[in-house]
């Protein structure tokens, strides 16, 4: 199945998602529980009829869905087709999109050396050191953010060893570095946006807020 670029993907016109970094999030206001579950079981009727399964969290006022095509760690046509589906049930139900509400934190480790620290995060974040899949520790069961390994050259003290990657929906990330600056923040280098932008805190502790534009 091929891989669909991030312009294929915002050209499909789904404005009821948003592709983050590597899937389609949704997230619909069921507004209680029942609705959701009703809703969710909708979801799972067509995602069994297509082959094609979505993760799907169910909360009180909410169903958060992610969407990807697993056999090749990206989204593909049968994710695009898949979502259309769910936001047609969704609308037959009543119920809305908040495309806006959509986020993902992956982490960041700046390293010198990932042959001799990424088996070390691997197993302490998972239990296991094949969760170490090229730069990045990836939990199958989703309990723990996504670790990412950001090269750097050997320095005795480190600038920085941990950063968050912050990713947001594309029409939204503006409004959300200008609220983290006007709670205090400060732009550190926005030199690369719309692909991201770093931010810091009063302290100096860095934030890039992501998007997938120009990626």
């Amino acid at each position: 199945m091929e891989k669909l670029t991030n312009q294929a993907v915002l050209d499909a016109g789904l404005v009821d998602w948003r592709k983050l970094a590597q899937a389609l999030h949704a997230r619909f206001r069921t507004g209680d529980f029942a609705t959701g579950l009703t809703f969710v079981n909708a979801v799972a009727e067509v995602a069994e009829q297509a082959g094609h399964h979505p993760d799907l969290t169910l909360t009180y006022p909410f169903v958060d869905i992610r969407l990807v095509s697993h056999d090749v760690s990206s989204v593909t046509r049968r994710d695009l087709d898949l979502a259309r589906r769910i936001s047609e049930i969704a609308r037959e139900r009543g119920v809305s999109a908040e495309p806006s509400a959509v986020a993902e934190i992956e982490l960041a480790l700046d390293t010198a050396d990932l042959a001799a620290v990424g088996p070390f995060w691997a197993a302490l974040l998972t239990g296991s050191t094949e969760a170490l899949q090229g730069d990045d520790v990836v939990d199958p069961s989703g309990r723990v953010p996504l670790l990412w390994f950001q090269s750097t050259e050997a320095h005795e003290t480190p600038r920085q060893r941990f950063h968050i990657d912050l990713w947001v929906p594309h029409d939204v990330a503006d409004e959300r570095i200008a609220a983290a600056v006007a709670a205090g923040g400060r732009v550190v280098d926005d030199s690369p946006a719309p692909s991201f932008t770093v931010l810091a805190d009063p302290e100096g502790n860095r934030v890039c807020v992501c998007t997938i534009l120009d990626r």
